[in-house]
């Protein structure tokens, strides 16, 4: 049979179509075991996670994986004890927390690592696309991680500009890839944020795509989309919903309602201690029709129907009339910025954002916001959501991009003002810790550092944030640093050719700020209602205080209004600041609040309130 229906005015014939579109069993039985493995999309976005539950259930295994985000698809092929070694920058499941396979993998030693800075995993793709052996790339100064593998060097500049890095190349066997639309020649189209894929696709030797829709020839060139042509493609599947349980836009958005019942599932069988036995994936192999619908109703919301008096509605309330610590620590960040400010959200950072839209909303309305890393250029302001940002984020992006371009464009030349970055562990030096945490046998492996070793110096000012204020997370010193601000005083910025910036630490107990002088914190201003003595109790070492050291000003009602009803109304940038073993519940009650609210938004009803005034 014909892998899609033939359209009666078509062109093409059987063999010429046959050529490039494929069943998707015959796709994954072009993935041998044993391969370099590369995996398209970018955090919830996109990926093609058909494509690996096919190539899984055909028994492959032994595959080096290759991906900035492991995420997801890393768990999959771990569930599978498929990797045998893993290139990787971060891994994480976004919201829900740690990945659990991931960690016990790499706790337990089962696979072979190599843990990438995101700028040198980029430049060693580049250099098997160019066919060179190395790449240059900025090192990551501040950060240990170049102190443990071969697959990088530091190496004079043969131009005597100083030292550089050098990323060994990273060749990629095959690349499995989702997209939106495919046509019949074998042109693939992406749109929204791409992520890695540039960089992936040119160091491929074959891209194996799943697409949503196959077209005829001519019709592909969405809005802000990106056309791969078909001489760089293998062979294209038809697959819809091809990246479900995760998102593909403008089709469908991502079921956070199945990846919360994922984690669940997998947080049972750690707790029976059965994470190691191999079993069938706990992902169903596509959602029920009710399901499709609502997410494809959410895929279509954009910030208009979202207005105030709808976020009034079905908000979920502040429990308490006094401001709330992270209410507070939202405040405080958006005094950061102005109207020149170009924001980067990081990796899993609710606060941050929650921070940048109250500084776009009230006193800085031309700040540039760029989201899901570097994937949505200059996002206009909207409320914030789980279920819908992604949509209305991608519906009013002026551009959309891959990590390539923002970190070429935005990054490598100081561009950034802000990423606003959480991390596991900090130092009175500013060095963070996002790689292991514990002592001897008894180690945690957290997600790891993203990009944010190469973009801590690249990026104008390094403002760090800690919900939980303690001594195991505010410690003397890291015994690793994923990151820092290695360039960090004014001469040592203008002779990297980047812009001089600060270094400073909010937190739920005061505001710290580094001086160049001993590139040191000191405590700068305490927040209302914390004594002094708690901050020293709560900070590993010992705490330096600022001569003229301040409280810090409390959020205007107006602002509180504002985080609460407009802003933040769901309340997911409490999401940092819960235990662990709480955040699961939380997520669950703003998923219920916001599929209430996405179904009345979908039937066309105006807001309650608006209809109670007219009785």
């Amino acid at each position: 049979m014909e892998a899609f229906p033939l359209a009666p005015s078509s062109r093409y014939t059987r063999a010429t179509i046959m050529s490039r579109i494929v069943s998707i069993q015959d796709l994954a039985a072009q993935v041998p075991s044993g391969i370099r493995l590369g995996i398209g999309g970018v955090h919830l976005s996109r990926l093609p996670v058909a494509l690996i539950r096919e190539v899984l259930a055909a028994g492959k295994k032994d595959f080096t994986f290759i991906s900035w985000g492991g995420g997801l698809p890393l768990e999959l092929f771990l569930e599978a004890r498929a990797v045998r070694k893993l290139l990787f920058c971060f891994s994480s499941l976004d919201i829900y927390g740690l990945a659990p396979r991931f960690r016990e993998a790499l706790e337990k030693h089962q696979i072979e690592v190599e843990e990438w800075t995101a700028l040198a995993m980029m430049q060693g793709l580049h250099a098997a696309h160019f066919r060179l052996p190395e790449m240059p790339f900025q090192l990551p100064a501040g950060s240990d991680l170049m102190q443990h593998g071969d697959f990088w060097r530091a190496t004079p500049s043969v131009f005597g500009q100083g030292q550089v890095g050098q990323a060994r190349r990273i060749d990629v066997d095959v690349l499995l890839l989702h997209a939106q639309r495919a046509d019949r020649d074998g042109n693939v189209e992406i749109q929204g944020a791409r992520g890695f894929d540039m960089a992936l696709l040119g160091a491929a030797q074959k891209v194996l795509v799943t697409a949503e829709e196959i077209v005829d020839p001519g019709e592909l060139g969405a809005r802000l989309s990106w056309i791969l042509p078909r001489e760089f493609v293998t062979a294209v599947a038809h697959q819809p919903w091809g990246a479900w349980p995760t998102s593909c836009l403008p089709c469908y958005s991502t079921d956070y309602s199945e990846l919360l019942r994922y984690m669940r599932v997998e947080q049972s069988r750690r707790k029976a201690a059965a994470v190691s036995v191999p079993a069938e994936s706990s992902l169903p192999p596509a959602p029920a029709p009710e399901r499709k619908e609502f997410l494809a109703s959410v895929a279509s919301i954009r910030t208009a129907n979202l207005a105030p008096a709808v976020l009034r509605d079905f908000r979920i309330p502040a429990e308490s009339a006094a401001c709330t610590i992270d209410e507070l620590m939202a405040v405080v960040l958006s005094r950061e910025y102005d109207n020149q400010s170009i924001c980067s959200v990081g990796s899993v950072s609710p606060l941050a954002m929650v921070s940048y839209l109250l500084a776009k909303k009230t006193h800085a309305p031309r700040l540039t916001i760029i989201a899901l890393n570097g994937g949505f250029i200059d996002i206009d302001y909207h409320a914030m959501s789980l279920t819908a940002a992604e949509p209305m984020q991608m519906a009013s992006a002026k551009a959309c991009w891959g990590a390539d371009e923002t970190y070429h464009w935005y990054y490598q030349q100081g561009r950034i003002t802000h990423e606003v970055i959480t991390t596991a562990q900090i130092d009175h030096r500013g060095r963070t810790n996002n790689a292991w945490v514990g002592s001897g046998e008894k180690r945690l492996r957290l997600p790891g550092q993203g990009g944010m070793a190469d973009v801590a110096n690249l990026h104008r000012h390094f403002i760090l944030y800690l919900a939980r204020h303690s001594r195991e997370r505010f410690v003397e010193a890291v015994d690793f640093s994923t990151a820092s601000r290695g360039l960090l005083t004014d001469e040592e910025r203008r002779a990297a050719g980047l812009p001089p910036g600060k270094v400073r630490l909010i937190s739920d107990l005061g505001i710290f700020e580094m001086k160049h002088a001993d590139r040191l914190f000191r405590l700068v201003s305490l927040h209302p209602g914390i004594q002094l003595e708690e901050v020293r109790d709560k900070t590993g070492g010992d705490l330096l205080v600022a001569d003229n050291l301040a409280v810090t000003e409390p959020p205007t009602p107006e602002q509180l209004r504002q985080v609460r009803e407009e802003i933040d109304p769901f309340g997911i940038r409490r999401l940092e600041f819960v235990p662990g073993r709480d955040r699961l519940g939380l997520i669950e009650s703003i998923l219920h609040a916001e599929a209430a609210m996405v179904r009345y938004v979908a039937a066309g009803r105006p807001p309650k309130s608006t209809q109670e005034k007219k009785k």
